[in-house]
């Protein structure tokens, strides 16, 4: 049996950090030069809060055109939402600087807690799950994480013998 490559972000001490945060998580530079950055923006504390299917989702719909809007001078890749439930994994074409995607996130958050109307890709032709949708729910979520007092995070890593 072999064992799988390890993973970065399972170096990361999920019992010391302090969410709601924004943290550089990756660099990667491409055989032409081009880098691209990931950037963990962790909405809930891990292992204490999950955001619920629903308005996780919602708010992916949304901080996919948010987040691009106030990040203009990169290209932005992904946004996409951790397994555990805590927040999304930011990927970028570019090197903004942590402070940078902070004020971004910030911006996109507050729009969407503030976001009135359809949620965007909700239909089926769009989406693959577009009933598991909650705009109150996702409204709600943002509004606490906003509360919460937004920052960046360290990267705090686990020993590296356990």
């Amino acid at each position: 049996m072999t064992t799988p490559t390890r993973v970065a972000s399972f170096d990361l001490d999920h019992t010391a950090v302090r969410a709601p945060y924004v943290r550089a998580a990756g660099r990667y530079q491409g055989p032409r030069g081009d880098v691209v950055s990931k950037y963990d923006l962790r909405l809930v504390q891990p292992n204490v809060q999950e955001i619920p299917t629903a308005p996780l989702h919602t708010i992916e719909h949304l901080l996919a055109g948010y987040l691009r809007d106030h990040l203009p001078d990169v290209v932005l890749v992904d946004a996409s939402p951790m397994g555990c439930r805590t927040g999304f994994y930011l990927t970028v074409l570019g090197e903004p600087s942590e402070a940078d995607v902070l004020a971004a996130a910030t911006a996109a958050l507050a729009a969407v807690r503030d976001h009135d109307g359809p949620i965007p890709g909700c239909e089926p032709r769009r989406c693959g799950n577009w009933r598991d949708h909650s705009l109150p729910g996702a409204r709600a979520w943002a509004a606490a994480v906003l509360e919460g007092g937004f920052v960046v995070q360290a990267t705090i890593e686990l020993p590296p013998d356990s």
